[in-house]
């Protein structure tokens, strides 16, 4: 048996540690101080995506099967002959928060410091760019002060656009726990009414961009107030003045009016935060995701620094990440705008001890064009090579048609992926790429702890590690000598001696202290907090609770943050937020593959009050078309109250390869942040209408892929294959036309035995394809969605043994086992049912969630479906009518 590894889980910026076992077994690492042995739905899924099927394993050029070698000569040919013929900004890597630390490194000093451009970025840019921003217009550097014990320590948490009891589970329970010992308090600051929401003891539905509003006014409340630390703002700060003035006259009433919320709610709010000293503030993509967010983050830390509250015990800001590395790419220079270790491109010793440190021959004067600035010159035909690196831009970057016309006409394009994505299908050359389980490195989360992500698995085919790629690629470039490394240690090496280098305190990211790691220490690595400067034992806590930032005077700066709405919209009545959901992530490629998790919310839908559906005549579950001056899509709707009236929610997940409706990117404007470049996501002006349906479907297959233009249809991936949601937006075909149609959804071998039964008066069609006495697909098509099987029924069946006797029940539906007939998935941890847990409630009288767990385990892990346990739980107890 293979001794178990402890590594890291590849999702959100938490940063757990997990210990992969034998038989790909995942579970949490009771070790780790992130994680404390506790997991996520999607972290506690891992094993199931470790399947190499639809793994890349070979190079191809232009689609044909290729050797290394020449695929990394034709990048390296590519980029030289470009750069020869249009100079170093013609070319450009897009990269990732999925990349290790020393993948990052590679890439950013071959692109910075020897092709002589800044024109890297990643699609960080577009969940953290303007915290980075912030802290270093207060900070004087991209620094967090917090750690994770904030969580236990403080008195008041205020969660803003931070949906953390799904995006970040593992630190809501940590919270929740706290709330539980000593009666923390939790604020939630959100246009949605969330699940995070449902465990706040004041939620504030504050409209959408109004965030710099609400906190202006907490600044001028506080000053009102009396509770500004002056002492505190003249040993430490600098700018107060002008911030106050620049928040605004101290007038409740008026911001509430801003913020459109209840100014009773607001005002209790404020005096909550004037009292509790102990004050910590969490945020997250609902402030970074903003054409303002530099704004919103500044305006947070503002009324921290008005307060003195920072980098001391439970309190301080606290921006908690999207990606796994997010921050280690901020380390190592990942953003177009930063140098490597935290140096400044603006300042004259950071550029010469680089260049000396590197030796680098061409090191870029200037940054380089941020993410959506970078697709727009590649439309412009201004870069002509570019290389993309463990994300899937042709999805997830705002304007996602124009990204795709961007690449698609582009010169030369090269994607290096584990999985098939709509990118690769845009690319001149493909690289198959080491994926999690194989990889071999670091990333450091949240709080700025580094830890080993360590490889427990043979990476499939001829998949090979992004920095190796990179080295390689520069080598065949002409810089052999300065790329020569062997392995990811002796690049963790380089990357924290740099740390040092003219450094003496400047700059707060040092962990020079890890520079001299062998290969034995750096494989032996623990989980360690920056910085750890040479000289240095153990691990740093909070930061600046004693001043000392590393700005030219060591005071902080107040940044003053007037309130701008949101632009008008256009004439549309809607605005439209987008997010990510509970046990999804970024663009499917990996949870994509797990069936628990498609449990919970197995399509992408668009949330809206109840009272503008009702308006516009929009059905409960009916199809609407959700247009922008971007694109449109067709999505179901959702109605609920947890949204604003005039506001709309539609997850950011879904693709071509899962989804009719392709990715919600495609409507998303691109307005930028002029300080982060981070483009707005949470709010583009939006229309919506109703959309007629003509048919419905369920399809069941063995195999899963696109469906083409066949209909609108929804894939969601089970246990023994793929099920298919099917609207028809046009009447059905007839006669022959029809089996036709059903031929092409249906997608069987021609020796297959089919069961046919069609009613044409009724627009009833049911055919199942038998192959080797199996169960290969199954298709049911009717007029009206009661003409339809449960889908619990039938997806036991597929790739089931049909026996004779069953052929009838299965035409009509019928599970061969009424047993196996289950409801949807409420805890994707254990896979309990909705049905499961309101059977258990009622038959056992059962009440509380922890009497829940007991009986079935929901609830007892990441704890995200906990909100959904109780309000099964309230239908229980307070039965309708």
């Amino acid at each position: 048996m293979t001794a178990p590894v402890h590594t890291a889980c590849p999702y959100c910026g938490v940063g757990c540690g997990v210990i992969a076992g034998a038989g790909g077994k995942v579970t949490a690492d009771p070790s780790h101080p992130a994680n404390r042995g506790r997991l996520c739905s999607k972290g506690a899924a891992l094993g199931q995506t470790l399947d190499n099927k639809g793994r890349l394993l070979h190079p191809t050029i232009g689609g044909t099967r290729a050797t290394w070698d020449d695929s990394l000569g034709l990048i390296a040919t590519k980029f030289r002959r470009t750069i020869a013929e249009h100079g170093p900004d013609s070319v450009a890597f897009y990269v990732s928060g999925q990349c290790l630390t020393e993948d990052y490194y590679v890439a950013n000093k071959l692109m910075k410091g020897f092709i002589g451009s800044g024109n890297i970025d990643t699609n960080s840019r577009l969940c953290m760019a303007s915290s980075v921003a912030g802290h270093v217009r207060a900070f004087g550097e991209d620094v967090v002060p917090g750690v994770y014990e904030d969580f236990e320590e403080a008195d008041l948490v205020i969660l803003v656009g931070s949906n953390a009891a799904w995006c970040h589970p593992v630190l809501h329970q940590r919270l929740l726990a706290a709330k539980a010992a000593h009666g923390t308090k939790i604020v939630v600051l959100d246009p949605r009414r969330t699940a995070t929401a449902e465990a706040a003891d004041l939620h504030l539905p504050l409209a959408a961009g109004s965030d710099v509003a609400l906190f202006n006014g907490l600044l001028s409340f506080l000053k009102g107030a009396g509770r500004i630390n002056k002492a505190w703002i003249a040993r430490h700060a600098s700018g107060f003045e002008a911030a106050v003035n620049a928040a605004g006259p101290d007038d409740v009433e008026a911001t509430a009016a801003a913020c459109g919320v209840d100014p009773e709610l607001l005002e209790m709010f404020y005096e909550m935060f004037a009292r509790t000293e102990r004050t910590m503030t969490v945020y997250s993509q609902g402030v970074n995701q903003s054409s303002v967010g530099t704004d919103k983050v500044n305006a947070i830390i503002n009324c921290h620094l008005a307060t003195g509250r920072i980098g001391r015990p439970g309190m301080g800001p606290f921006s908690v990440t999207g990606q796994p590395n997010a921050m280690g790419g901020r380390e190592v220079g990942g953003l177009a705008n930063q140098l490597a270790a935290h140096m400044k491109f603006d300042d004259p010793a950071d550029r010469a001890a680089l260049t000396a440190f590197w030796n680098a021959p061409n090191l870029t004067p200037k940054p380089g064009l941020k993410a959506v600035e970078l697709f727009d010159a590649i439309a412009d035909g201004k870069v002509k090579a570019v290389w993309v690196v463990a994300t899937n831009p042709a999805d997830s970057l705002p304007r996602s048609d124009r990204v795709r016309a961007a690449l698609a006409k582009c010169p030369f394009v090269a994607v290096s992926d584990c999985w098939a994505t709509d990118t690769t299908a845009l690319a001149d050359v493909v690289l198959p790429a080491s994926a999690w389980g194989e990889k071999d490195g670091t990333v450091t989360n949240s709080e700025r702890r580094i830890s080993r992500q360590r490889p427990f698995r043979e990476a499939p085919g001829e998949s090979r590690p992004d920095w190796w790629m990179f080295a390689q690629v520069a080598r065949r470039m002409g810089w052999k000598a300065d790329f020569a490394w062997e392995n990811p240690a002796a690049i963790f090496r380089e990357h924290a001696a740099l740390s040092g280098v003219a450094n003496n305190g400047r700059r707060v990211f040092d962990i020079s202290g890890l520079a001299g790691l062998d290969d034995g220490e750096y494989d032996d690595l623990l989980p360690v907090r920056w910085p750890v400067p040479a000289r240095f034992s153990g691990e740093s806590g909070r930061l600046f609770g004693f001043g000392g930032f590393p700005t030219p005077d060591g005071k902080a700066r107040f940044v003053a943050t007037p309130y701008q709405g949101l632009p008008n919209r256009s004439g549309r009545e809607f605005l439209l937020n987008t997010g990510r959901i509970r046990d999804q992530w970024h663009t499917m490629t990996r949870t994509g593959l797990a069936p628990s998790l498609m449990a919970h919310t197995p399509e992408p839908v668009v949330t809206l009050h109840p009272g503008d559906a009702a308006a516009l005549g929009i059905e409960p579950n009916g199809l609407v078309r959700l247009s922008t001056d971007e694109g449109e899509v067709v999505l179901r709707a959702d109605l609920r109250h947890t949204v604003r009236r005039g506001e709309l929610f539609a997850p950011m997940h879904w693709t071509d390869l899962f989804a009719s409706c392709g990715p919600v990117a495609r409507t998303v404007g691109a307005r930028l942040d002029p300080v982060s470049g981070q483009p707005e996501m949470k709010a583009t002006p939006a229309s919506l209408s109703p959309v007629e349906s003509h048919f419905h479907g369920l399809l069941l297959r063995r195999e899963g892929s696109a469906l083409a233009d066949l209909c609108h249809w929804v894939r969601v991936p089970v246990d023994t294959g793929q099920l298919y949601r099917l609207t028809g937006l046009r009447a059905l075909p007839a006669g022959d036309d029809l089996f036709r149609f059903a031929g092409l959804l249906l997608s069987v071998p021609m020796d297959a035995e089919l069961l046919e039964i069609s009613d044409v008066r009724r627009a009833v069609l049911r055919i199942a394809a038998i192959v080797d006495g199996a169960l290969e697909a199954c298709l049911f098509l009717a007029r009206d969605p009661a003409g339809l099987p449960s889908e619990a029924a039938v997806i036991p069946m597929l790739g089931q043994p049909v026996p004779d006797p069953a052929r009838s029940r299965l035409l009509a539906g019928r599970p061969y086992d009424a047993a196996a007939c289950e409801g949807p998935r409420v805890c994707a941890c254990f896979g309990v049912t909705r049905d499961a847990i309101r059977h258990a409630a009622v038959t056992h009288r059962l009440r509380s969630v922890s009497e829940i767990g007991v009986a079935l385990r929901a609830g007892t892990n990441c704890g995200s479906c906990i909100p959904e346990i109780e309000e099964i739980l309230r239908d229980v107890r307070m039965p309708a009518g």
